[in-house]
């Protein structure tokens, strides 16, 4: 575990190196305030809509839990939260990631989520895990592909209604995901080769679209009883949600309905394509 806490450390200190910031653990009032207010700008929201507290935060510090900021040139510019999870010395829950939008397209996000599994080896755990949309593609992408985790669990509108500016009232739906942080193929995506799936060759070889996108950008509903499928998700529900609330929460009940089913009898995500599709196997894969 030693060597791969050090392997970890590098490809964070590298990530770090490439995003021009440098990412460290935070616990002075300051620098927690520094990341409330960053998560309000993120979110959207006012004080009283930011996902944490500076309390909490401070509490987590204290009782040894991760809280880390990045900074270029020493302004805050992406933060992560996370807590001990089941059982308390193998997992972390990572509650909450954000990274300032003046920082998109600087893999932020990424420096940030290596030096949180950096951290984690250096303790002895073994898995991360969050919750993300499982609408928003772009993350979708992250986590299963550059980042190689595994989803596990399909969870309906499970933080309640949100009213940031971020999800707009929409409900909570998310895909729980385990970062098996130690293993092979997570340190493969975490130096730089991620998890590649090819949704277009899948359909050659069969596999049927149980979700798909019509020209107009709706979802249309397929068969879900391949041994392989493909589930789209919505080019961009965030634009979406402004432009088109209807339309996005047509989205979300046909992803819950498809994808949530799927997850439910057993299926498994096998990954996602960048263009926009989530490849599922019935069988299980390791």
């Amino acid at each position: 575990m030693l060597l791969k806490a050090e392997a970890a450390a590098e490809a964070a200190d590298a990530a770090a190196a490439a995003a021009g910031v440098r990412v460290r653990e935070v616990a002075e009032l300051e620098e927690l305030e520094a990341i409330f207010r960053l998560f309000e700008r993120v979110w959207q929201t006012d004080e009283a809509g930011v996902p944490l507290t500076i309390e909490l935060m401070r509490a987590f510090t204290k009782a040894g839990n991760y809280v880390s900021g990045a900074y270029a040139d020493g302004e805050l510019v992406g933060a992560c939260v996370g807590f001990f999870g089941t059982p308390a010395d193998e997992v972390l829950h990572s509650h909450i990631a954000g990274v300032s939008a003046a920082m998109a397209g600087r893999h932020v996000g990424l420096a940030v989520k290596l030096h949180q599994r950096a951290w984690a080896l250096q303790r002895g755990i073994s898995v991360i895990e969050w919750t993300f949309d499982p609408l928003v593609s772009r993350n979708a992408y992250f986590n299963l592909g550059k980042l190689g985790a595994t989803a596990v669990e399909y969870l309906p509108n499970f933080y309640g209604g949100l009213g940031d500016g971020l999800n707009g009232g929409d409900e909570s739906d998310r895909l729980l995901v385990h970062w098996r942080i130690s293993r092979p193929e997570v340190a493969a995506a975490c130096g730089g080769t991620p998890r590649s799936l090819d949704a277009a060759a899948e359909r050659k070889s069969g596999a049927l679209v149980a979700l798909g996108r019509s020209e107009d950008g709706a979802p249309v509903p397929g068969p879900l009883d391949g041994p392989r499928l493909l589930v789209a998700a919505p080019r961009d529900i965030e634009s979406l949600r402004g432009s088109d609330p209807a339309l996005a929460k047509q989205w979300r009940i046909a992803l819950r309905e498809t994808l949530g089913a799927l997850m439910a009898e057993g299926a498994h995500v096998c990954g996602y394509d960048k263009a926009g599709w989530y490849v599922i196997s019935r069988a299980r894969e390791e």
